[in-house]
């Protein structure tokens, strides 16, 4: 009767050594070393840039050739800000795709066309009067402009949109906050990642027509 009892008594131990499992492990998903060389760091820059976690952005954003169908000519930049996408134009009916971030609201976003008037490493950024007077707190301290460095909003680069002649104050240009791509984050102006716009600058020259759909 002993044994039996110690039989009954270990048996839920045993079963329960028998049914217990570790937790599974999560992998993370693993990203295509094509394109972490893409969004690696950059240091032969005056400025390091910072490899970007492409696990904190959709792979839609990525910087990918695609099939585009369009009128416009070879060479042109198209942005389309409601997809958030910025296209360059290339033969066969085939375009380069940046994922972008554009304006917080559509009064804020340039529309029609513009050519590129002006192209600036590690450009200069003074804040516009309208949105110095939108955000007086936020843009008021630099109203008379911030140098270039990893601290200013326009990044390493920007493209400076001109219409007639004429600076329209809209620009393409880099990031400081890289993984507000794909959202209205911006005050009107379009962002791509830093590795991006050094991209796209390094593609186009002065003159390039630019298409901007909203």
């Amino acid at each position: 009767m002993l044994n039996r009892r110690l039989f009954m008594i270990g048996m839920p131990l045993a079963l329960a050594a028998c049914t217990t499992s570790r937790a599974p492990v999560v992998e993370e998903p693993r990203i295509d070393p094509y394109y972490q060389a893409m969004y690696g760091p950059v240091y032969n820059e005056p400025f390091p840039i910072a490899a970007m976690d492409l696990r904190r952005v959709d792979p839609q954003w990525w910087r990918q050739e695609v099939p585009y169908i369009t009128s416009e000519p070879v060479g042109t930049i198209v942005v389309d800000t409601p997809a958030r996408f910025l296209y360059l134009v290339l033969e066969g009916g085939r375009a380069l795709r940046y994922g972008i971030g554009v304006g917080k609201s559509e009064a804020l976003v340039f529309r029609g066309t513009a050519t590129i008037g002006r192209k600036a490493q590690w450009p200069r950024w003074t804040p516009t009067q309208s949105m110095i007077k939108r955000e007086p707190d936020r843009y008021g301290p630099y109203a008379g402009g911030m140098e270039g460095g990893p601290t200013n909003p326009l990044g390493p680069r920007a493209l400076y949109l001109y219409k007639g002649g004429r600076d329209t104050l809209f620009r393409l240009h880099g990031t400081t906050e890289p993984y507000t791509i794909g959202t209205n984050v911006s005050s009107g102006c379009i962002r791509l990642m830093n590795q991006d716009i050094l991209d796209l600058y390094a593609r186009v020259p002065t003159g390039t027509r630019v298409t901007v759909i909203n």
